[in-house]
């Protein structure tokens, strides 16, 4: 008989209890990947993660080929694909790392009953999360809605599990599949992945050599310099959890051993804490399925959005602005796929506050152009700048372009390196007219509840 794990996104060996599982059999086992873009509510990837996906995907079947197994690629609604390979393959189990966005997790609860109906073992891990939703709840059995309780509630549960170490040899099972480059997950008219390849090299083992770097070089300027988008003092793992190129719980226990109890610790509770709110996020989600296309806080659907003006949001995406720190931002993400965290929240809030456009479009931008965008902390983190989310900052902080890049870039040398011509140019928008105009948008939208 065989094993067949399925994966999804937890692209790695290292820390999967699902390939551990299967491999434990002692029988072949197939290592199945499907690009579904056919099943109802499964959103579709953005550019940028399709790029990444590609290399992600090529990097783990050259690893498995050295593990003697190979990787199957399927493409099609998963409801079929599985339980149509299950049965070509002769699988008398099946293994998954849980999913928890509302259309996966239905698509998985009817593939467990259907290949069970079958007679074929299931069984699923908890693999990317470092607390099961259901696990983590107020006294009330209510999902939480502040970050700072939920969190405390979390460090309370035992410790994260330690991460598992990666098989030392698969026995893999000869199971027909796809060819990547005939899943055209590549841009190539035109080819705009240039700066991509330059910043990025995707995969396991580049991950794991990431969070090395960061934990030696980077972690002990953490705390005092994670602001600052000139500084290089971030992790940038954000696309490598995002893919499950490495786990949390690896990264959060390695991150302990590294700092100890001496002079990193406080770097490393803020590292972890950033952890958290990635925890946070998809807790979030799971409770609350449509995070991307509702508002968190209902009382926003009230909100008076204008009109949508096609030449402010196309500045915006571009770059040309006029506001040095946003347009710097902008053209880091359109040629890198990525954008230093407290930028994000700038550009976030300009084009919700200044340029008054929904934050829906601000998030379907980022979903198509970032690396690391997922189903959970992309809206979730929209909708926090927004003032719409859980634990929204308050919608009268309005995040002004100008001062946060005298705080956080005071010699310019972020807004050099990525739009050192920004200045030449007359601001799109009146900053403190447009900043008193979301404020009284926002107290129409009050005395309209």
């Amino acid at each position: 008989m065989t094993s067949l794990v399925w994966l999804r996104d937890d692209l790695r060996l290292a820390d999967n209890p699902a390939l551990r599982a299967a491999v434990g059999r002692d029988e072949p086992v197939v290592v199945l990947f499907v690009l579904d873009e056919d099943s109802p509510g499964i959103r579709p990837l953005g550019g940028a993660s399709r790029w990444w996906l590609h290399h992600s995907l090529t990097s783990l079947a050259q690893r498995l080929e050295d593990k003697g197994a190979s990787l199957t690629l399927r493409r099609g609604a998963a409801s079929e694909v599985v339980p149509a390979l299950a049965a070509e393959a002769g699988a008398d189990a099946v293994f998954w790392n849980r999913r928890y966005g509302a259309a996966e997790r239905e698509i998985d609860t009817a593939l467990t009953q259907r290949l069970r109906e079958d007679g074929i073992e299931v069984q699923s891990f908890g693999a990317n999360l470092l607390f099961e939703p259901w696990t983590v709840r107020t006294g009330a059995g209510t999902p939480y809605a502040v970050f700072t309780p939920f969190w405390n509630a979390c460090r309370a549960l035992p410790s994260p599990r330690a991460p598992l170490p990666e098989p030392d040899a698969i026995a893999g099972a000869d199971v027909r599949g796809d060819d990547i480059d005939d899943w055209a997950l590549l841009p190539t008219r035109p080819d705009w992945a240039r700066g991509l390849r330059a910043t990025w090299v995707p995969g396991e083992p580049a991950a794991r050599l990431r969070l090395r770097e960061f934990l030696a070089d980077d972690l002990a300027d953490y705390d005092r310099s994670r602001d600052e988008p000139a500084a290089g003092a971030t992790s940038r793992l954000s696309p490598r959890l995002r893919w499950g190129e490495l786990s949390p719980h690896a990264v959060w226990h390695d991150t302990i051993d590294a700092a100890g109890a001496g002079a990193h610790a406080a770097s490393a509770h803020r590292f972890l804490t950033e952890l958290g709110w990635r925890e946070f996020s998809w807790h979030t989600l799971f409770d609350f399925p449509d995070l991307a296309t509702r508002n968190w806080r209902a009382e926003f659907d009230a909100f008076p959005w204008p009109p949508v003006d096609p030449e402010l949001l196309v500045a915006w995406q571009r770059g040309e602005t006029g506001v040095p720190l946003v347009d710097a931002g902008m053209r880091e993400l359109w040629d890198t796929g990525h954008m230093h965290n407290r930028v994000r929240m700038v550009t976030a809030s300009f084009l919700v506050k200044n340029l008054a456009i929904d934050w829906r479009l601000g998030e379907e931008w980022f979903w198509d152009t970032l690396v690391d965008a997922d189903a959970a902390s992309n809206p979730f983190n929209w909708q926090w700048v927004a003032g719409s989310g859980a634990d929204a900052a308050p919608y009268f902080r309005v995040f002004n372009p100008e001062l946060q890049a005298k705080k956080f870039d005071p010699q310019g040398l972020y807004v050099a390196q990525w739009a050192p011509d920004s200045g030449e140019r007359e601001p799109i928008v009146d900053l403190k007219a447009s900043r008193q105009a979301a404020l009284d948008a926002y107290e129409r939208m009050r005395r309209a509840r």
